[in-house]
């Protein structure tokens, strides 16, 4: 059985999507066998756009598994929450149909990279939060985040959370976008790692920058770290 990891943002709009084609690339690079899932997604219809994009960033062609929708077994045209948009298509989203999609994953590939839909507390239900569901099922996490204004508190707030409902964070993808402030990178950097280790979890954040230049051989996205800690199969 492969390991599942899940990838969730500190708010939407973060780069978690090119984060997780990022990542599954990398572990494609090291031999694994790994396939992304997408938890759900809004504002399209068809195959989710976010899985679509995560293939280019891999190098490969859609799956049949894509085809088939275990890798995103809820697709909801509103761009807007999971819950509303779901309540929209006169339907619910079922926590159990995404657990049965994820663990056929988990029996064909070493791993399963999960993405959230928008941020870290983002409704599935009325009742279920992302974060309520991957705490259930025992997920560990990884966290996107930015140096943008209010990814200090946002990030602070996710790791508190984490800790609190015992969740496993195995690191963060520091998402230094080309026109973000180095000042302020390089001190939000030093709180994160502060914090990680304040709450016990790996002091990893990986540097992201634009796809295209990770995407270039020569520039090295060193996020293999973040699947040796605790919990990974990564070696």
């Amino acid at each position: 059985m492969g390991s599942v990891i899940c990838i969730s943002g500190i708010d939407t709009d973060i780069g978690k999507t090119v984060a997780t084609g990022l990542m599954a690339k990398a572990l494609l690079l090291r031999g694994y066998s790994v396939i992304t899932q997408k938890v759900a997604q809004t504002g399209c219809t068809g195959i989710s756009e976010d899985i679509q994009e995560h293939r280019k960033l891999m190098g490969v062609e859609l799956l049949s598994e894509d085809q088939d929708g275990l890798t995103c077994p809820y697709v909801f045209s509103k761009a807007c929450s999971p819950h509303l948009a779901a309540e929209l298509e006169q339907t619910q989203i079922d926590p159990k149909k995404i657990t049965l999609a994820t663990q056929t994953l988990a029996e064909r590939y070493d791993y399963v990279l999960l993405e959230g839909a928008g941020g870290f507390m983002v409704p599935l239900t009325r009742d279920i939060t992302f974060l309520d569901y991957i705490q259930e099922r025992g997920y560990p996490l990884i966290l996107v985040s930015s140096p943008r204004l209010g990814s200090i508190n946002h990030t602070l707030s996710a790791l508190e959370l984490a800790k609190n409902r015992g969740i496993e964070i195995k690191g963060i993808v520091y998402n230094c976008y080309d026109s973000c402030d180095k000042t302020i990178c390089a001190d939000s950097r030093k709180v994160f790692v502060s914090f990680l280790q304040k709450y016990g979890f790996p002091t990893v954040v990986v540097d992201m920058t634009c796809a295209a230049n990770h995407l270039q051989t020569d520039i090295n996205f060193d996020c293999l770290q973040l699947f040796e800690t605790k919990g990974g199969a990564a070696r």
